[in-house]
């Protein structure tokens, strides 16, 4: 049995550790903020159409104000989506998305791969990376990922097993579907189409199997969008892109922190690191 250290260790290891788990949790809270702003936006831009209607109404529309409100129409027409702005037009995912465009190879992998499993990934979050040589790597580490691609996971997709990848050098399961914007502009918008609630209900809905209910990547592809006009696509993206890189940004901190205070833990209890040192570990870090 490992020997605790003195009380007053303990206590000044436990707030090292809380101050960690604090930051965290703030971070946590943070980026769900901001993907909640993002989300809200393109809520009342393309699924309410508010600025269209609060024109209609005669209204300054509140989620576009100013010149953004000449982006938009001051008409409704029939689609088979419901109504939508006149100009607009329903589409599907795979229009401005290249689905699972790269993978891996035993002539093309790296020696070394950073690992996304389903497991890894939780509404929007991604909790950790495993880092695989190729020859160890899962069988199902296959799909190259890039900057502004979302991922879907296919199996059990209720789960909410998706992201929305914010660096390079990560591998995918073949269990996702990588959506990879056309456009640079249309990513924020993939991203939050793709993983709207009312999507991931839909392939949930659709999803065949008793064990492991999954759908076919193609079907992600195919989801039905209304699509804009380019030129509100990158308003769009010019508005939220801070946003979710602030959140992105955020999420990768605690992944960082979270590291952190897992090697902290062994070396402190154990007393092969003491506390001040930690302390100033965490300082020049």
């Amino acid at each position: 049995m490992l020997p605790l250290p003195p009380l007053p260790e303990q206590r000044a290891i436990a707030h090292i550790l809380g101050t960690l788990d604090d930051k965290i949790e703030l971070n946590r809270r943070m980026s769900e903020t901001l993907e909640a702003m993002a989300r809200a936006l393109f809520k009342a831009w393309f699924v309410d159409f508010e600025p269209v209607r609060a024109k209609l109404a005669g209204r300054e529309p509140a989620s576009a104000p100013g010149p953004l409100a000449e982006l938009f129409p001051a008409r409704l027409v029939p689609s088979p989506l419901g109504e939508i702005p006149e100009g607009w037009r329903v589409g599907t995912l795979g229009e401005i998305a290249a689905l699972n465009p790269e993978s891996w190879n035993t002539k093309s992998a790296p020696a070394m791969i950073e690992y996304l499993d389903l497991s890894n990934v939780k509404w929007g979050r991604i909790d950790c990376c495993v880092q695989y040589t190729w020859d160890d790597a899962p069988s199902r580490a296959k799909r190259v990922l890039r900057l502004n691609d979302t991922i879907v996971g296919t199996v059990r997709p209720g789960n909410g097993s998706y992201a929305y990848i914010s660096r390079e050098g990560l591998t995918g399961s073949t269990g996702f579907a990588v959506l990879r914007p056309k456009q640079r502009d249309w990513a924020e918008y993939i991203y939050l189409a793709a993983t709207a609630p009312d999507s991931i209900a839909a392939l949930s809905h659709l999803a065949q199997g008793a064990a492991y209910p999954a759908v076919r990547p193609e079907v992600v592809a195919n989801v039905e969008i209304v699509l804009a006009p380019d030129g509100l696509a990158q308003k769009f993206a010019h508005s939220v892109r801070s946003l979710m890189e602030r959140f992105s940004a955020s999420d990768s901190e605690s992944r960082t922190l979270a590291a952190l205070r897992d090697a902290l833990l062994p070396k402190l209890v154990s007393g092969e690191l003491r506390v001040a040192e930690a302390e100033r570990w965490m300082e020049e870090g």
